[in-house]
């Protein structure tokens, strides 16, 4: 799923706060310093995406990231994966340009599931 630069910035701070935070939190923790009227606005929406929730608290909402920002990041690898027309054609180039910490990793993860060769 892609995130306009706002959301993106919205759930980059809502990642950093597992506890949860208020719309005026988030508004002063936006480098873009966005009214709070804005940041609700883009909360509904992220709401509606399924990747924050929101719990009453007094007369405001206490916002949390439904997922993990790990997680959000493999969905939308494997998403994008899915959208490729020439599956191993995409994957060989992705691995082509990944570091060597990062192919590392890859290798690791391949070689924890059933039956995988190394």
């Amino acid at each position: 799923m892609r995130l306009g630069n706002l959301e993106r910035s919205i759930m980059e701070a809502l990642w950093n706060r597992p506890e949860g935070a208020l719309a005026q939190d988030l508004a002063g923790a936006v480098p873009s310093r966005p009214a709070v009227t804005t940041v609700l606005t883009v909360l509904v929406r992220l709401s509606h995406k399924g990747m924050v929730t929101r719990e009453r608290l007094g007369r405001a909402h206490l916002y949390r990231a439904a997922a993990t920002k790990d997680s959000f990041v493999a969905e939308t690898m494997r998403a994008a994966l899915d959208e490729a027309g020439d599956l191993e054609a995409a994957v060989n180039r992705f691995v082509g340009t990944v570091s060597p910490e990062v192919a590392a990793a890859l290798r690791d993860a391949l070689a924890g599931r059933d039956g995988a060769v190394p």
